[in-house]
């Protein structure tokens, strides 16, 4: 039960701050972006990579 109103307390918090500082989270966002696509560009092409070199050995699963 106290998790339950504790999540409750901090989604209501967080939705209050979201509004006020809006233009702060924006400029997170901007921040965070463009490294999260370049992370996840980056596994993506190491898993495409590892499934080729698969089928080049002959591992067809």
């Amino acid at each position: 039960m106290r998790t339950l109103v504790g999540g409750a307390i901090a989604s209501v918090l967080g939705l209050i701050t979201m509004v006020f500082w809006f233009d702060s989270l924006l400029n997170i966002l901007k921040g965070i972006f463009p490294p999260a696509l370049l992370i996840g560009g980056c596994i993506a092409l190491y898993i495409g990579y590892d499934e080729l070199k698969d089928t080049w050995n002959g591992d067809n699963d």
